[in-house]
């Protein structure tokens, strides 16, 4: 493909067995990918890692998803990383309890704030019908609208749910705001109705694709709070997946960047507040997705960290060891192989500074990660982000350097998600 070049795919691969934790992904990785679209293929442009809502904790910031909506519209807006002139949307109710009736949708360019810009809102359909019920435990996809896009331009997508939806599916983190109004404010450019409350998570849109000659192709970036972006600034799009797609579009490089981060997960444990492990969600949030190329594969560090912990009443986790999360990231690697795509490992980060996690065997374990990253020859590149990350000056390698720690020791901020984003450009 033109402007398309993997680093290092003549390494060896590890003929490896990994006994079950291959297995969950081998049957799903052979299969043949979805039929392409009549008008084209589709591209992936956006994406969101969505969980099933739990009850209000204490310690949980403030969400809609319990209470859900009733007559209600929710406009979301997101930063798309593909160019094309159709787009379509996902609604997700993979985490439902109960059909979900969604009334009606609307995309269009952004403005500011909640607003739309003038003659850009489209109504979406499906199946040729405005409105539609998403069974629970699936995702249902809009027609394709005629809209053309650029790549990391705002887009601003509004769902009415006539009816009381119940608990909806969230991702928790979405460092975006979010907006609300009563009634069906599908049709409405402007801003005004939804002056009310605002929340900082998303909601039931699993994402965005898109079709044209130009889509070019999608990296996927997979892994835990570290790429979901916690810990950088609110609604300026500074997680590393963003910068990252900001630099391969600076450097002519026709590729989107979708996020799979969600923060809190694991690679071989789900859990009822942070998802499905890794190991699961990795089959449908990469594999299945459509026009992806690449994936960056960075995700064990709660495993290890969190191992024997109460997770904030979100259960005790078990306590592993390296040649688990080892087994459990080849799994990853062969999946993704058996589809075609380049694989780049990325090393885990330091923790020292995020006491909860942090103690001499725990570290030990992630330095053997580590270690296996770096040697095993099982990825295609290594993105070395633990030495990215590392401040030497410290005497503690094993500790984020002080400008790039968002003040809790384990989360990168903003310059941290920028020092990631150019280890890993330079991969691609």
């Amino acid at each position: 493909m033109p402007g398309w070049s993997p680093v290092r795919t003549a390494r060896r691969r590890a003929a490896v067995a990994v006994g079950l934790l291959l297995l969950l992904l081998a049957t799903v990785a052979g299969a043949p990918p979805a039929p392409a679209a009549a008008g084209g293929p589709w591209t992936t442009a956006w994406a969101s890692s969505l969980v099933r809502p739990t009850a209000p904790q204490p310690w949980s910031w403030p969400n809609w998803a319990w209470g859900g909506f009733a007559d209600q519209s929710l406009r979301q807006v997101v930063r798309v990383g593909a160019e094309g002139s159709e787009l379509r949307i996902g609604v997700s109710n993979r985490h439902g309890g109960q059909p979900l009736r969604l009334t009606r949708a609307s995309v269009g360019r952004a403005g500011d704030g909640a607003s739309v810009l003038p003659g850009t809102l489209g109504g979406l359909r499906f199946a040729g019908r405005p409105d539609a019920v998403v069974p629970a435990g699936a995702e249902r996809w809009s027609d394709a609208l005629r809209l053309p896009v650029r790549p990391l331009e705002r887009i601003a997508v509004t769902l009415h749910f006539a009816g009381a939806t119940g608990p909806v599916a969230l991702h928790e983190d979405g460092l975006a705001t979010a907006y609300r109004a009563p009634g069906d404010r599908t049709r409405e450019a402007a801003g005004d109705a939804f002056a009310g409350a605002t929340s900082e998570s998303r909601y039931l849109l699993a994402g965005i694709e898109v079709r044209g000659a130009r889509a070019g192709g999608t990296v996927v970036a997979f892994g835990d709070s570290l790429t979901d972006g916690w810990g950088t600034t609110p609604d300026t799009d500074r997680r590393y997946p963003d910068r990252l797609a900001e630099r391969l579009r600076a450097d002519g490089r026709r590729l989107a960047v979708a996020n799979a981060g969600l923060s809190g997960n694991r690679l071989l444990t789900d859990s009822p507040c942070y998802g499905e492990r890794g190991l699961e969600r990795f089959r449908r949030e990469v594999l299945e997705r459509p026009g992806v190329r690449a994936v960056v594969v960075l995700i064990g560090i709660n495993d290890i960290g969190g191992g024997g912990l109460d997770d904030w009443g979100c259960g005790t986790h078990p306590v592993v060891t390296a040649r688990q999360v080892i087994d459990g990231q080849r799994a990853l690697v062969e999946a993704a192989r058996r589809r075609g795509l380049t694989v780049i490992g990325a090393t885990l980060t330091p923790f020292r500074g995020y006491a909860p996690y942090h103690s001499v065997e725990k570290e030990r374990v992630r330095e053997a990660v580590n270690r296996w990253i770096r040697t095993s020859g099982s990825y295609d590149a290594v993105a070395d982000l633990d030495r990215t990350l590392a401040d030497p000056r410290t005497g503690h390698r094993d500790a984020l350097a002080a400008v790039y720690d968002s003040g809790d020791g384990l989360h990168p901020n903003d310059a941290g998600a920028d020092a990631m984003a150019r280890e890993v450009a330079d991969l691609l």
